[in-house]
């Protein structure tokens, strides 16, 4: 005798549904997990990591100098703990982070010979301001201050390149403002220093 729609099978509790086949069972959506994110930011923030580690070191540096100012009566103690804090090491960190987030949001990566020319004058300035500062000889004061402007002029130059991409506009605009602010900051304390420098050493 045909069974109605009322009747259930042996066992099984009124009210429950018969089992969906495993090929029509709803599949939790999991949010696929962006795994080309991670590489990508280290691969822009790379070009950047030796000046944000030689600009920490030179913190580093500042602060054992000014801690041995007083104990060895160094003549310009504390004034080279400041410049390495300041310029060698603050100023070099916040320009990298500047160039390391810009390129974050640009569209073509900057040129690895260009941060290399930056790099090297930049650190190879501030050695020579310190040298010839703590040796009285202005010419290589002088030739430290030509190169810092040799390096914040290629970073002008590697932060100008392009657009960068639509949705990091405003970022990117902002970025640029800071990094841009900073420059000129240091371009025109870079001949205040050089003129203290002369005038020290007379």
């Amino acid at each position: 005798m045909p069974r109605s729609g009322s009747e259930t099978e042996p066992g099984r509790p009124v009210g429950d549904s018969p089992a969906r086949p495993a090929s029509e069972s709803p599949r939790a959506v999991s949010p696929t997990p962006a795994t080309g994110a991670a590489p990508a930011t280290r691969e822009w923030w790379a070009p950047y990591l030796p000046a944000l580690v030689v600009g920490t070191l030179c913190v580093i540096a500042g602060g054992l100098v000014a801690a041995v100012t007083g104990p060895l009566a160094l003549t310009h103690g504390s004034w080279a703990a400041a410049y390495l804090v300041l310029v060698a090491g603050v100023a070099q960190i916040a320009l990298a982070a500047g160039q390391g987030l810009l390129a974050g949001q640009a569209r073509h990566p900057v040129g690895r010979r260009l941060l290399l020319v930056e790099f090297a004058a930049w650190n190879l300035g501030n050695a020579a301001v310190i040298a010839g500062t703590l040796w009285s000889a202005t010419w290589l004061v002088n030739l430290g201050g030509g190169l810092l402007v040799v390096a914040l002029g290629a970073l002008l130059v590697a932060t100008r390149s392009g657009p960068g991409r639509a949705e990091t506009a405003r970022e990117r605009r902002v970025a640029l403002l800071t990094v841009r602010a900073l420059v000129a900051l240091l371009l025109v304390s870079i001949p205040v220093g050089l003129w203290l420098a002369h005038v020290r050493a007379r």
